[in-house]
């Protein structure tokens, strides 16, 4: 009998280790959780929803190319999602068998990422690198605002937050005032508050006195800090301005980004992004845009982005670096005598330019391409616009092969 109360136990033990990599539904159906990539389909998707707390899901076809090149990076970042302090499970369906269940959740485009946080989707759009989309998924089930203790706690929140995102530390800032934010920007920001810390944390992040809310921006190197007042529209606003750096390089990513935000973007045209001169450039620009947070602050190398720089009028023999103001769509604006930047005081020559811009001396331009939403369209559209090709093509061979055929009913579905 004693050994027998003693085997139960370990059996019990032993029992709970085994079941604790699977997650059991309602209907018994039990799903692995020990980092595998399960396969879903019509009859147990909906079991896997009421299981899983957070279930990311790849909608993929077999024949589908950028489908078969993601399919190794799921598999490479489902053991480390798996093991995270809030694990997540990876899933894939086969859109292409299970059409009514793509289209429920509107699947229109291969491969299509959704991640189910207690059934409800996100559509998940960022990097498929898996170490990047392991930090970004992280990223969705941490906490809205987390709670900081220590000066430990900080640099631990920092570390683990990586450069992706920019972060919001609240330092002696009541959570209240914060918490509506932080799930607000869940997807585009971290968010944390510090109750405890030192005076080095304070040097550290370059603030003197609390409450203080600091905006850090660990990819750009920058860092501001907000005093106040935390009432009214004045929190959002500084936390709405500073999601962003506070000079922007244009790009396919970053354009990404500008269509999150209402702001005009004043935008800098320049030879090439990358040389002496155009680093010395975007210092000042900097500057500006510190004084200016109502506007964003844009610069683009005609070297490194012609197609976009071409819309607005610049061509090869253009003088640069050029300034102009754009509203993010098919208009921008030239301030009257402040076209161009010139060698020199170019602090002085921006400031004429802001002035000039905001008392109104300005001439309304179109831009001579695609709009913003074009752009936009167009970095995500190409493979469609391909199919769209073959299929016209296809119809233009089977007309012409109809029309070949001297059967009235051919005839009469071609005159059609």
């Amino acid at each position: 009998m004693a050994t027998r109360a003693l085997l139960l136990p370990r059996l019990f033990l032993l029992f709970s280790c085994g079941c604790a990599a699977f997650a059991t539904s309602v209907s018994g159906e039990e799903f692995p959780r020990d980092g595998r990539v399960i396969e879903l389909g019509d009859s147990n998707f909906e079991a896997a929803l009421s299981a899983i707390d957070y279930l990311f899901v790849d909608f993929y076809a077999p024949w589908c190319g950028h489908c078969k090149r993601l399919a190794p990076e799921l598999d490479e970042a489902a053991p480390v999602l798996a093991g995270l302090s809030e694990p997540i499970t990876v899933a894939k369906v086969n859109a292409d068998k299970y059409r009514k269940l793509g289209s429920k959740y509107g699947v229109d485009g291969l491969p299509t990422l959704m991640l189910f946080i207690r059934g409800v989707p996100i559509e998940y759009t960022g990097s498929r690198k898996a170490d990047l989309l392991v930090r970004n998924l992280n990223k969705f089930v941490a906490p809205d605002v987390s709670t900081l203790e220590s000066d430990s706690a900080i640099k631990t929140f920092v570390e683990n937050a990586g450069t992706s995102f920019p972060m919001f530390i609240g330092f002696g800032v009541n959570e209240s005032l914060i918490a509506d934010y932080g799930g607000k920007y869940k997807k585009r920001a971290w968010f944390a508050v510090a109750k405890d810390f030192s005076e080095d944390t304070m040097v550290t992040y370059d603030f003197d006195k609390a409450p203080a809310l600091v905006s850090v921006h660990p990819m750009y190197k920058e860092q501001s800090v907000f005093y106040g007042p935390f009432e009214g529209s004045f929190l959002e606003d500084f936390i709405r301005q500073s999601l962003l750096p506070l000079t922007v390089p244009i790009n396919k990513e970053t354009l990404k980004m500008l269509d999150e935000d209402d702001r005009k973007v004043v935008l800098t045209i320049l030879k090439d992004d990358s040389d002496e001169n155009s680093l010395q450039l975007i210092k000042v620009l900097r500057s500006a845009a510190n004084a200016n947070r109502d506007l964003v602050f844009g610069y683009v190398g005609a070297k490194q982005w012609d197609e976009f720089v071409e819309t607005f009028d610049i061509a090869k023999s253009s003088q640069l670096p050029k300034l102009l103001v754009w509203d993010r769509n098919e208009e921008y604006e030239v301030v009257e005598g402040s076209e161009r930047l010139e060698e020199g005081d170019q602090a002085s020559q921006i400031s004429q330019f802001l002035e000039g811009y905001r008392a109104g001396r300005t001439t309304k331009m179109k831009v001579s391409g695609p709009s913003f939403m074009g752009f936009m369209n167009s970095l995500v559209s190409m493979n469609s616009l391909y199919i769209l090709i073959f299929v016209i093509a296809l119809l233009i061979i089977m007309l012409y092969f109809a029309g070949q055929d001297d059967t009235p009913q051919v005839r009469r579905a071609h005159e059609e």
